[in-house]
């Protein structure tokens, strides 16, 4: 974690994103130009560049020119095993937290990853958005994803939810939740974090972003379900809410398969007993949530057919 140097969130505060980047050339020019084209363009967009062995650092060192709010830089080398899994050990969320130790003072910091293309009015709208109520921390978009030649909609059915990938925070959200921190499933404890301390959030479906590469496919589909499972368990959830979800997961390709290795994940790091985040309470305020989801799924069949 970093510390955080903020301003008051207002309005019109000062945006500052961050942007961990690491061999993503194939998508860049997209995204560049969706920021480019903002309506209200970020104050600040640091892109972190993680040892990128493609074109990725020329494209932006080319963008960095046209761009005034552009800042291009390296990020420092992490001690990490050799030939580790560099998404299971949380580089994003440590390359993030450099690229925000440079930042100027902000009201509101977002992170962009570096295959998501923008709608035009994205930071305009939630901008309006956290004017509007002071109590949301954190915000964002939902995601169409290309499958089968279209594209479709993916990971919309929690809203609560904001994608770790497009996200806003209020400055004094990120900071009562003691800032991003460097674990695997770190976008989903500052959720909790955030409701806990007693700030909503909300992806909005109007905003629609495109997601250039399918989510948990940067290493193979597989190797993300099996990622995403260790991911759950380190992030608290129960074994009975992970199984009932392997059902879900289990509809993606490769369809069962992918549902099972979800659940090995969980397993694997059960069995291994890798530390599990539970700071101040954390995973009781959790269990309750989710016991909270859990009710208001069971009550709206019944409400529906009251009204028929």
């Amino acid at each position: 974690m970093t510390s955080i140097s903020h301003q008051p969130a207002m309005s019109g505060g000062r945006v500052a994103m961050v942007s961990p980047m690491r061999n993503e050339a194939k998508h860049l020019d997209a995204v560049i130009r969706a920021m480019a084209a903002q309506t209200r363009p970020p104050d600040e967009w640091i892109v972190v560049d993680d040892g990128s062995t493609d074109d990725t650092r020329a494209i932006l060192d080319r963008a960095a020119e046209e761009l005034a709010f552009l800042r291009v830089v390296s990020a420092p080398a992490f001690p990490m095993p050799e030939g580790a899994d560099r998404l299971s050990h949380a580089a994003a969320p440590r390359v993030f937290n450099y690229g925000l130790s440079l930042a100027e003072p902000f009201a509101y910091v977002g992170k962009l990853d570096g295959d998501v293309e923008l709608p035009p009015n994205y930071f305009e709208r939630l901008l309006a958005e956290f004017a509007a109520d002071p109590r949301l921390g954190i915000a964002g978009g939902v995601v169409v994803e290309p499958h089968g030649g279209e594209w479709r909609v993916h990971g919309a059915s929690h809203l609560a939810h904001v994608r770790g990938a497009l996200r806003l925070y209020s400055a004094e959200c990120l900071r009562d939740g003691g800032g991003v921190r460097e674990v695997l499933g770190w976008d989903g404890i500052d959720v909790v974090l955030a409701h806990k301390n007693g700030y909503r959030t909300q992806s909005f479906t109007d905003l629609v972003a495109r997601h250039h590469r399918p989510t948990g496919t940067a290493q193979g589909a597989l190797k993300g379900h099996l990622r995403w499972g260790r991911c759950q368990y380190i992030q608290g959830y129960p074994a009975y809410w992970v199984l009932a979800r392997a059902v879900k997961v289990g509809a993606a390709e490769p369809r069962v398969l992918s549902g099972f290795t979800y659940a090995a994940g969980f397993a694997q790091a059960a069995v291994k007993r890798v530390p599990r985040f539970d700071e101040a309470g954390y995973r009781a305020y959790l269990r309750n949530e989710l016991r909270g989801r859990a009710a208001a799924k069971l009550r709206r069949p019944r409400t529906a057919l009251a009204g028929s």
